[in-house]
């Protein structure tokens, strides 16, 4: 992970509210969708990578895409540089190892 990337993270309840923040995410901004996690009873987490604003803007409007259809953003956040022992989780949801 490239020091001076970013991680925007984004979680909800449900397939279609997480699907439709990560298409809102990726069309707002300059990110790369990494992955996403079921969570736990149909908690989803989307995950995407680029640089700070690029992150900031691409949550902002994900958060807003759930939001504009009725439903809940349990949470969201953006990690500006994280540190690099994070890579070991982001890669654990990397869509590259679900794919093979």
């Amino acid at each position: 992970m490239n020091n001076f990337e970013a991680l925007g993270l984004i979680e909800t309840f449900g397939l279609v509210f997480v699907l439709e923040a990560a298409d809102a995410m990726c069309k707002a901004a300059d990110v790369e969708l990494i992955g996403y996690e079921n969570v736990a009873s149909g908690y989803i987490s989307v995950l995407v990578r680029g640089d700070v604003g690029a992150c900031k803007t691409a949550v902002s409007a994900g958060v807003k895409a759930v939001e504009d259809m009725g439903a809940e953003v349990y949470s969201s956040v953006v990690i500006a540089r994280p540190h690099p022992d994070l890579e070991k989780i982001v890669a654990r949801y990397s869509l590259e190892n679900l794919l093979g």
